[in-house]
């Protein structure tokens, strides 16, 4: 099992993704319940999931954006475009 990072667990607070989870375990509860029907666990199941990928595109550009350099503002003596005026 990979080991725990403490430093994501804001992002997942800031989703609100403790409620997702709980939302699911609630569905498959249901599901075996029989209060909710298997055509609609599978929906609700899509639907997780997309929510999930979203959180991992959301992950991956913060992690991409961490590792860029921050913006250099332009020195007084540089063309702002080339071949244009100063």
């Amino acid at each position: 099992m990979a080991e725990r990072d403490y430093a994501a667990t804001p992002i997942s607070d800031i989703l609100g993704l403790r409620a997702i989870i709980d939302g699911l375990a609630t569905d498959l509860q249901d599901l075996r319940d029989h209060n909710i029907s298997p055509a609609d666990g599978l929906a609700r199941a899509a639907l997780a999931k997309q929510i999930f990928n979203g959180v991992r595109l959301y992950i991956t550009a913060a992690r991409s954006l961490d590792g860029m350099p921050s913006p250099v503002s332009p020195r007084g003596d540089e063309k702002l475009i080339e071949g244009g005026q100063k």
